[in-house]
């Protein structure tokens, strides 16, 4: 199904938002799907036998990595399992495939007649009940199985572990695959009554939301077969990226790295370094074109089928519908961004070339340091007090969540061979908690990352409480959370920066991570959109998807910005591209939108932060039109995405007038 509703059994991807990465120095995190579910009876190999040649090691006992920038902490993944030996996955499996079987055989068929009758909404209520227990156990084991991989993509003995524990949960969830279709048939007038019983009623979020799916269901066989080969089709696929990307290794100058230190000398002060580091992203992403063009145009085949059969009519609808965001207000959204390029990122670059004293900047000084910034290398336990003292000045209780991540183990931060590049927050499970991956390397943008997947963590745990079927929220809002978080980091820096050259370089700062979440991310929608819509009609070559990549980058960068050879591949790393369709716009989505509720932040009296951790604590029980109504916002109005950008221009503005 296409709804984050169907959530019942997770299939361990990498799931989390896509994050920060991604925006600003690169775009290369894990994404996060919402995904779906899946497990089998019988064959408990899976779960120990599988793993049996690997010991617990996935599950990091915060054995901390000692570098140059502090002692950077390794997630404890034992709150889920001790390992992927652990007995308890073996024991967690049988249980999983023992419930699907009973569930399917308590209900199949039945839902119509039993929710018509008297005591309908009760008997409907226990049913969700039931699934919904199920979807927290299958999120448990998805989750490790996810987590333990991001933390090492390129062990042969946690890939087929990954691959194992995907396969059953696939197998378990066909199961229940008919409870979400044939609930979706009840009749309207029957399923409103039934909500009318307390038990039910706490779930009319969820059902109604998964009601809003009903046009694009099929029949149940199909339904079925959908499901069944996602695992040889899509699933594969992208694990395919996920390992190529990992194994991918980048000669610069004597040192063979893999791709996140490489893409980090993207940001190094030498500009020799830089370029040094783009020509081998450049030569290493050509000598690989054809396995990600292959990856790339099946993927886009393979989501045509699905939309043709379901019946989508625009290439982005079926993640629109995810989002539970009209086409209306997106279309608005990149039309307003795209219509700004001059204004933001053509100038903003203009400026920055003035300021290396050149005319244009090479595609590899994009995000360069700027020359009067400080070089400061930021150490681990100095972020860790930068994000802390800014959340609580905003929140206590935000903090308080925030802090649990530090002193309990909830955070990956070293850079290690094979370990998935960028950064997410990983929401798990109600019954647990959250976990953040990132690759820390005492760069400011580092710091950024972390208040912005921090921001996203203390969502998820806000919003646990409505429980694995409501806790879930659309990417729009995710987002928001997550830039509200660096909003607050980046206000409280530049409140303590006195020195004037140096709040320059940290509003300057702020306004490449703007331009990188606003403008970048709606090119990158647009290269979807063109590779998709083109794709109907034939294979695309990796030139004709180089062609297609420079089109919408050069349209947004502006002339400031000259295109060298090589930056034609630069699509191929970015995984948004492969695990989740058309996330990245709403990335855009939450900028704007924290823009416009920060300013009001600034001139709320006080309960401002109250009312805004009870919309996370929403989860997806509210349309997000609903949660923002509070603050007096209107995503609808064709106004309020020029008031988020013209926030961004202003800043731009300001820089100027400081020389």
């Amino acid at each position: 199904m296409t709804s984050r509703a169907s959530s019942a059994l997770r299939k361990p991807t990498k799931s989390a938002p896509p994050s920060k990465t991604a925006k600003a120095k690169k775009a290369a995190a894990k994404p996060t799907t919402k995904p779906t579910s899946k497990s089998k009876p019988a064959a408990v190999k899976t779960g120990r036998a599988a793993a049996a040649k690997s010991p617990a090691k996935p599950a990091r006992k915060m054995v901390a990595a000692k570098t140059g920038i502090g002692t950077l902490p390794e997630w404890n993944l034992g709150d889920l399992y001790s390992g992927i030996d652990a007995p308890e996955i073996a024991h967690d499996l049988a249980k999983m495939d023992a419930e699907c079987v009973a569930f399917e055989t308590d209900y199949k068929g039945k839902l119509a007649e039993h929710v018509a009758r008297e005591d309908g909404g009760e008997w409907l209520a226990r049913a969700v009940r039931r699934y919904e227990a199920i979807d927290d156990l299958a999120g448990r084991l998805g989750s490790y199985a996810g987590l333990a991989h991001a933390g090492d993509s390129v062990d042969p003995a946690i890939s087929k572990f990954y691959g194992d524990i995907s396969e059953r949960l696939t197998a378990a969830s066909t199961h229940l695959l008919f409870f979400p279709l044939e609930l979706n048939r009840i009749d309207d007038a029957v399923i409103a009554r039934a909500m009318e019983t307390p038990a039910l009623g706490h779930y009319r979020p969820w059902i109604e939301d998964l009601r809003k799916d009903k046009p694009y269901q099929l029949e149940d066989r199909v339904e079925q077969l959908f499901h069944e080969k996602s695992q040889t089709g899509y699933s594969a696929w992208n694990r395919l990226f996920d390992q190529t990307i990992a194994g991918l290794r980048f000669q610069v100058g004597a040192k063979e790295l893999a791709i996140e230190p490489t893409l980090n000398f993207l940001q190094d002060r030498d500009g020799a370094k830089r370029k040094a580091a783009a020509e081998a992203l450049a030569k290493t992403f050509k000598a690989n074109e054809r396995t990600f063009a292959l990856i790339t145009n099946t993927l886009a085949k393979d989501k045509d089928i699905s939309d043709r059969w379901r019946g989508f009519q625009d290439v982005a609808d079926s993640r629109h519908l995810n989002n539970r965001v009209e086409r209306e207000v997106v279309d608005a959204l990149v039309a307003s961004v795209r219509a700004a390029y001059p204004k933001l990122s053509h100038r903003y670059y203009r400026l920055k070339a003035r300021w290396f004293k050149k005319k244009t900047l090479a595609h590899w000084d994009r995000n360069a340091p700027l020359p009067f910034a400080a070089n400061a290398t930021i150490a681990w336990p100095e972020a860790k007090s930068m994000v802390l003292t800014a959340y609580r000045g905003f929140s206590p209780e935000m903090a308080d969540i925030a802090q649990r991540f530090f002193d309990q183990s909830w955070i990956d931060a070293p850079v290690r061979p094979g370990k998935a590049p960028g950064a997410f927050s990983h929401p798990t499970t109600p019954s647990a908690h959250p976990y953040v991956l990132m690759n820390y390397q005492g760069k400011p943008r580092d710091v950024m990352t972390l208040a912005h997947e921090l921001g996203h963590g203390v969502h998820q745990v806000l919003a646990a409480k409505n429980g694995a079927l409501m806790a879930p929220t659309p990417l729009t809002l995710a987002e928001t959370a997550s830039v509200f978080g660096e909003m607050l980091t980046f206000k409280r820096l530049l409140s303590e920066t006195k020195d004037a050259r140096q709040r320059q370089a940290l509003l300057a700062g702020k306004v490449e991570d703007m331009i990188n979440t606003v403008v970048r991310q709606i090119a990158f929608y647009s290269f979807e959109r063109a590779v998709h819509t083109e794709r109907k009609n034939g294979e695309l070559t990796a030139e004709r998807l180089g062609q297609i990549w420079l089109s919408v980058q050069t349209e947004s960068l502006g002339e400031a910005i000259e295109i060298k050879p090589g930056y034609e591949n630069f699509w191929m790393y970015i995984p948004h591209f492969i695990h989740s369709p058309f996330y990245v716009y709403a990335y855009a989505f939450g900028d704007c939108l924290v823009n416009s509720l920060y300013a009001v932040y600034e001139h709320a009296a006080d309960g401002f932060a109250e009312r805004y951790l009870a919309m996370l604590s929403a989860g997806g029980t509210k349309h997000y039109s609903e949660l923002l109504r509070p603050f007096g916002l209107d995503a609808k109005d064709p106004k309020f995405w020029d008031g988020g950008l013209s926030v961004i221009a202003g800043m731009i503005d300001e820089l100027e007038a400081m020389g």
